[in-house]
């Protein structure tokens, strides 16, 4: 057995008690897996007429299909141009993948930032996603320079097939933009429903179904960015209290203040109701490159403003994503590429303290890797889709599975053997 393998099974072991439970709304189908299935490329760059896949978002039905959202990006890796919101399911845990569809069409424009949720009452898929003309860039939005109806838009869509077929796009910028913001970004990843706490479902009502966000506004009349790509992020939440038909803006961390950029931002309901932020760092100057924060209220307000997590000092600046595993006792994972100064090296973190320390499990791989997304399949399962590649971080979108120990043999994912 290679070191390497030692030391993922010695991680696994750490994961004996995310064993036995599944969230609610997937609680009543199996986590489906074919003998040997540990991983998958859902996309490859270059292939279905896309230049690039990037962005990865993942969700599991309640029919315990996986939707594994992306944006095909068909002129490059950059992220302005024509750009659509794209999707593959898979109904074997994420073995194999059905047709790749276009769910939102840029049609010349740039669509993006997937986060999709399930709703625990109904089953239907909300996603949201955001957008800009195609022809301008953040840097230009984020100075001022682009008029509103070119700008960030944000959008809300439906499937009530199980992924199959989503509405068309509804915009709801008004809902949950303030006039004053400039840029404004979705997740990406997935959107969290809130099941526990003072927002959850009670007598058939919906669940709360929140999004993290963050969003740019002018720099201070002080500073020293005139003129330059500011600086100046910070984060946000929206969220609906009626199934995605209606939206409404949430907490808003509004500090600007260039020493913390609340950026890309990902979320998690913790087993005690709270709900975790963990952010971005878009080169603040703060040590770090992560942010976390948490909310008591359902991510209505936030309990303190987003600080630096220490413990994540190995992350270098790049979306992460968390996920609070249901089970009682399971730790709040978290992924993102481990090596500071590089996008590579994507590794998974745990904390068992609700997310104030975060230790890490195992590194999947030494391979470029960037954006993540993190889904539980099943009692034993848990599920990662990463950008990845042998020359660069954005050369496939790969799915990886993750047996957790404990089951019955039967019910595995394979385990993983050294030679």
């Amino acid at each position: 057995m290679t070191p390497k393998s030692r030391t993922l099974l010695t991680a696994l072991a750490l994961l004996t008690s995310l064993t036995t439970c599944l969230p609610a709304h997937a609680a009543s189908a199996p986590v489906r897996g074919k003998p040997g299935c540990s991983s998958s490329l859902p996309y490859v760059s270059g292939q279905g007429g896309y230049a690039t896949y990037r962005i990865p978002a993942v969700v599991r039905t309640r029919r315990g299909t996986v939707l594994a959202f992306a944006e095909g990006r068909r002129d490059g890796a950059g992220d302005t141009g024509d750009i659509d919101v794209v999707l593959r399911r898979s109904t074997d845990g994420g073995c194999t993948w059905g047709p790749l569809t276009v769910v939102a069409a840029g049609d010349g424009d740039t669509r993006g930032n997937p986060a999709p949720v399930v709703d625990p009452r109904t089953g239907d898929v909300v996603l949201v996603t955001c957008g800009n003309a195609g022809t301008v860039t953040e840097a230009q939005i984020m100075r001022g320079e682009v008029p509103a109806g070119r700008g960030r838009r944000v959008f809300v869509q439906r499937s009530r097939d199980d992924g199959r077929r989503f509405t068309p796009p509804v915009d709801i910028t008004a809902q949950v933009k303030r006039p004053g913001w400039r840029w404004y970004a979705t997740g990406p990843g997935h959107a969290v429903a809130l099941t526990r706490g003072p927002h959850s479902p009670k007598g058939g009502a919906p669940s709360r179904l929140l999004v993290p966000a963050d969003h740019s506004s002018a720099p201070p009349a002080n500073s020293s960015d005139s003129g330059q790509e500011p600086k100046y992020y910070a984060g946000h939440a929206l969220y609906s209290d009626d199934g995605g038909a209606t939206w409404h803006l949430g907490s808003i961390d509004a500090g600007h203040d260039g020493r913390t950029n609340t950026n890309e931002t990902s979320a998690a309901q913790l087993p005690d109701g709270r709900v975790y932020f963990s952010a971005r760092d878009q080169k603040g100057t703060a040590p770090g490159n992560r942010l976390d924060t948490y909310s008591s209220d359902g991510g209505t307000t936030l309990d303190r403003p987003y600080a630096v997590q220490p413990t994540l000092n190995d992350v270098p600046v790049v979306q992460g994503s968390v996920l609070q595993v249901h089970c009682p006792g399971a730790p709040l994972l978290f992924s993102a590429p481990s090596v500071p100064t590089a996008r590579r090296a994507l590794a998974i973190w745990s904390s068992t303290d609700a997310g104030r320390t975060f230790s890490k499990l195992f590194t999947l791989s030494d391979r470029p890797a960037a954006y993540s997304d993190l889904v539980q399949l099943g009692h034993d399962t848990i599920g990662v889709l990463y950008e990845t590649g042998t020359t660069g971080s954005y050369d496939t979108l790969e799915f990886h599975r993750l047996r957790l120990p404990g089951a019955p043999v039967s019910a595995r994912a394979p385990r993983v053997r050294g030679r």
